[in-house]
């Protein structure tokens, strides 16, 4: 006699049954879900699933970090800055790491600081539109600053000045751009070169980390380095393509640094062009002085017409205004779903 056997398929779950799976979560495991999500995704999609989601999306401690990064696109249609704004006013003054590419301006800045004293991280990323004096101001009201990052910012060395008077707990500054090389024909050329390092070494002492990716030092700026902060434990000198770390100043530099990183180490977790040699870049194309205007990066393509940098725009680097941007009163007060 043969057997006989009954064929189980499973129960599959409807939509609304999944929806509602994820809305039973316990609050503090939707809360570190959410929590992962970068700013702009919380703000456009992970507040909008259901009423508690928004409730939990509300509350301060969410927005301790604000993270809105690779926003170099054009095409997103969104007033970022008016989104960044909506961010801060959510974390009701609990903010302290921040972390901006692209679209920064003195105002944003200002609007940041003013309701924020309580900030330890910032990084600014590709800002092009934030000057000097914005980013003093900013600094002079963040005085539990830990850790600054301008990563392919367009700053002088008067900032770091700043950061000598106003932020006595900086542990870790991150000056990086884009690598170039350069000809010293007398000694003054090679001062203005060494200028922002020699700057950090005159104003800030107490560095524990100290990044430098693409600085155009020479060895005077890294024995001003050297000299000025006693206390670093890290140096990252990747891309530093002016240095000349054989004899006496590269087994200081082993001597006195714990974790080194050489002219020549790979940059494989940098997430910006930062080596002329990479392919990408036109070997006619004008280097600047600290790269400060040199604006290739990982979003920006140089198209045909631009025969001098000086006719580079930076409005041409991947920023958008906002100008065709979405209301965005329009999906941030939801009464009803």
């Amino acid at each position: 006699m043969a057997s006989s056997s009954t064929e189980f398929s499973p129960v599959e779950s409807s939509p609304e049954e999944e929806r509602r799976n994820w809305v039973e979560l316990p609050r503090d495991v939707t809360a570190s879900i959410l929590s992962r999500l970068g700013a702009m995704e919380i703000l456009t999609s992970g507040q909008m699933v259901c009423k508690a989601w928004l409730e939990i999306c509300k509350d301060p401690l969410l927005w301790r970090t604000i993270d809105m990064y690779n926003l170099g696109d054009p095409d997103l249609g969104l007033d970022l800055e008016k989104i960044c704004r909506h961010a801060v006013d959510r974390s009701c003054g609990e903010l302290v790491d921040i972390n901006l590419e692209y679209f920064v301006t003195d105002e944003l800045l200002q609007y940041i600081t003013d309701r924020s004293n309580q900030i330890k991280r910032l990084r600014l990323a590709c800002c092009y539109h934030a000057s000097d004096e914005g980013l003093i101001e900013a600094i002079g009201k963040l005085p539990l600053l830990e850790e600054l990052d301008l990563t392919l910012c367009s700053f002088s060395v008067e900032p770091l000045k700043a950061l000598g008077r106003s932020c006595s707990h900086l542990k870790s500054l991150k000056l990086n751009c884009h690598a170039y090389r350069i000809s010293i024909e007398d000694l003054d050329d090679e001062v203005e070169f060494n200028d922002e390092v020699i700057t950090i070494g005159e104003n800030l002492s107490k560095l524990r980390h100290l990044q430098l990716i693409g600085n155009g030092m020479t060895n005077m700026g890294l024995e001003a380095i050297l000299d000025g902060c006693p206390n670093l434990e890290s140096l990252d000198l990747r891309r530093c393509l002016n240095i000349d770390l054989k004899g006496n100043l590269g087994k200081r530099c082993a001597e006195q640094i714990k974790h080194l990183w050489l002219p020549g180490d790979s940059i494989k977790d940098y997430r910006f062009v930062a080596d002329p040699d990479d392919g990408l870049l036109d070997e006619d194309y004008p280097f600047r002085f600290a790269g400060a205007d040199f604006l290739l990066g990982e979003y920006l393509e140089l198209e045909d017409g631009y025969e001098d940098a000086d006719d580079y725009s930076y409005d041409d680097c991947g920023y958008s205004g906002g100008n065709d941007s979405l209301d965005y009163e329009d999906f941030t007060d939801y009464d009803d779903f």
